[in-house]
């Protein structure tokens, strides 16, 4: 049970903000900042009132039952709203309980997301091209603004690699569990034996990272320009537009030559570089915190086969929480990918709560 001292201190906090933003006093630069905590607390508020008032409701009803006097429509009228008092309760406990939870900075953050062909040959990359479809479905579904930064494509219109921002509402809270390897099984279009192939795609979903976010210092990194050509490369250039930045203390490197200009491609590529050293910082801070840390649903390792997509059963199983949907075609479509991240997520509060 939570202490009732800690929920009337969100109550009282509540009340604290509201009555300096209507003051008018506030200094402008701490004014965004108490209007996202008072906007966080909203949502919370009612919940937190109805949970300090159950003792005092509950005590109510239950000198009613205790009423000799009390009729026995009253006491039955008593009796149910007793439960009902006690069921909401314990709703509202597991949602405060998850308010109060740790947050995650990065879930309101916009993400960037990798794509790349693993093994499998050109089916492998067939199914690269048809998770990223399947992201662009969604995107578009939920109205978010995908940008493509990077793509180096392969025969029949396969995929081997693809890079792109996607901007947004809590981007990075819907999408993060995304990253793994996701694992295809059915018969190529160039299989005569009509037999099942098995392939695979990783995908890797980082938040975006601003500039405030991490600090990257001019001279821990090394740019190297040279002419886009080959493989991702939209056109052989005659100018040296391609470049690769390296960062020198972790050895990260990007390349980028989707562009004809020099500028964009540098632009694009410490997009990418900000992105990849802000996440390996949350990594190394995670393993700090805890070095038996294991949660079975993990939101980094790009080696942990996470999905599979069946397509002679017409299913797709997410290993982590054995799920399995019996709707692959509205699954690739964006049509049921809700119903697994909900799932995803619900999970991962569960085992959060439990820890609690």
């Amino acid at each position: 049970m939570i202490p009732f001292k800690t929920i009337q201190e969100l109550i009282n906090k509540h009340s604290s903000l509201e009555m300096d933003l209507s003051s008018g006093k506030i200094d402008k630069k701490f004014f965004a900042e108490k209007s996202k905590e008072y906007s966080d607390l909203n949502e919370i508020i009612e919940v937190a009132k109805k949970y300090i008032s159950y003792e005092k409701d509950k005590i109510e009803l239950e000198k009613i039952l205790e009423d000799q006097s009390s009729d026995k429509e009253l006491l039955k009228i008593a009796e149910n709203e007793i439960k009902d008092l006690q069921s909401q309760f314990k709703k509202n406990e597991k949602k405060l309980k998850l308010f109060l939870l740790p947050k995650d900075e990065a879930d309101k953050k916009n993400a960037i997301i990798e794509i790349r062909a693993g093994t499998g040959g050109l089916e492998a990359s067939l199914f690269a091209s048809d998770l990223f479809k399947m992201y662009e479905k969604v995107s578009h579904k939920k109205k978010w603004n995908i940008e493509l930064i990077s793509i180096s494509r392969s025969e029949a219109k396969g995929l081997k690699e693809v890079i792109a921002s996607i901007k947004g509402t809590n981007i990075y809270s819907t999408l993060k569990y995304e990253s793994g390897v996701h694992r295809v099984q059915r018969v190529p279009d160039t299989e005569t034996q009509g037999r099942v192939h098995t392939s695979a795609a990783t995908v890797a979903v980082l938040p975006e990272a601003e500039e405030v976010d991490l600090k990257i210092n001019d001279s821990d990194l090394r740019i190297d320009v040279f002419r886009a050509g080959g493989p991702g490369g939209q056109s052989v250039n005659t100018t040296d537009s391609a470049v690769r930045i390296t960062h020198i203390p972790t050895g990260l490197s990007v390349s980028q030559q989707d562009e004809k200009s020099q500028h964009k491609n540098k632009a694009k590529g410490m997009k990418i570089l900000r992105a990849r050293l802000y996440e390996l910082e949350r990594s190394k801070i995670d393993q700090q915190r805890s070095q038996d840390r294991k949660n079975k649903i993990g939101t980094g390792d790009r080696s942990e086969r996470i999905r599979t997509y069946n397509f002679p059963q017409g299913r797709v199983t997410d290993h982590r929480i054995n799920l399995t949907l019996h709707k692959l075609e509205e699954f690739l479509e964006g049509e049921a990918f809700d119903e697994m991240i909900e799932s995803l997520t619900l999970q991962a509060q569960e085992e959060s709560l439990s820890k609690l």
